[in-house]
Parts: C-alpha cells; sequence; structure tokens
C-alpha cells in the first residue's frame, strides 16, 4: 500500500544545500541551492496571513534566504508544494477543519501550473480564494 499525502508531506528529511556543479534551471554553477523539504514548504506556507497571497518564486527566496543559499530548486518545491496541497485536502476530507489545514489557496492562482496537477475539484481552491478575497 502507498503512503498518503499526509504521511508523504511529514517525512523526516531535512533541507539541504548544495553547489551547483552546473547550471541548472536559470541557476548558476558554483551558487548554492537549497533542496527544501514537504515539510519546511508546509510551515512555510502556513506563515501566510489569511487574504494575502505569494508565488512560488517569492516562496522560493525566502527560503532560500532562510539556509543562506543562493537558490531554492524550483523542481523539488513544485513537487512539495503539491504534496502539501494534496496532504491538506486529505486532512479536510477526514474531517479536519478548514483552519486546521494548510491554507495552500494562498499561492495557487487560476494560472498556477501546480493546478492542473492536483487530484480534487479545484472549485475548492477558487472557494477558498473568494472566501478570502484574494484575486
Amino acid at each position: 500500500m502507498g503512503s498518503t499525502w499526509v504521511e508523504k508531506r511529514d517525512i523526516t528529511k531535512q533541507p539541504q544545500v548544495k553547489k551547483l556543479e552546473k547550471d541548472f534551471a536559470g541557476m548558476k554553477a558554483g551558487g548554492l541551492m537549497l533542496v527544501s523539504t514537504p515539510r519546511e514548504v508546509d510551515q512555510y506556507i502556513r506563515t501566510i496571513p489569511a487574504g494575502h497571497s505569494q508565488d512560488l518564486t517569492s516562496i522560493r527566496s525566502a527560503l532560500a534566504q532562510q539556509h543562506h543559499a543562493d537558490y531554492t530548486c524550483p523542481v523539488s518545491t513544485g513537487i512539495f508544494v503539491r504534496i502539501v496541497c494534496e496532504a491538506a485536502f486529505e486532512e479536510y476530507q477526514n474531517g479536519s477543519d478548514i483552519d486546521d489545514i494548510t491554507p495552500f489557496w494562498r499561492i495557487l492562482p487560476a494560472n498556477a501550473p501546480t493546478r492542473k496537477k492536483l487530484s480534487f475539484d479545484l472549485q475548492f481552491i477558487d472557494v477558498m480564494r473568494n472566501h478570502e478575497m484574494i484575486e
């Protein structure tokens, strides 16, 4: 049996900062790149106040700064964001109060590529963004 989304989010890995050996995804060789964790991404999203939103670029910049890195890996961050979204919705479906789950809708505007990969009805995101008056 596979892991639940919550189990994937709560895996006990530590963030790692690696020196880039070659240019990668717009990041220059020699730079320090953070490979975060699903848990750390989850914790960051929880700090975004109600009624506000952030894009993945600003989240990646903030996480890199916290770890004294130049960049945060865009590929792993995208994967971790999906894990966080799916885990929060899984918790909601299992009876958690909306105020207790990660407010992932604050990082998913209508044009966010991650939305296409989610397994649940995207109308949930739109309803929550409308409720918080996030455009």
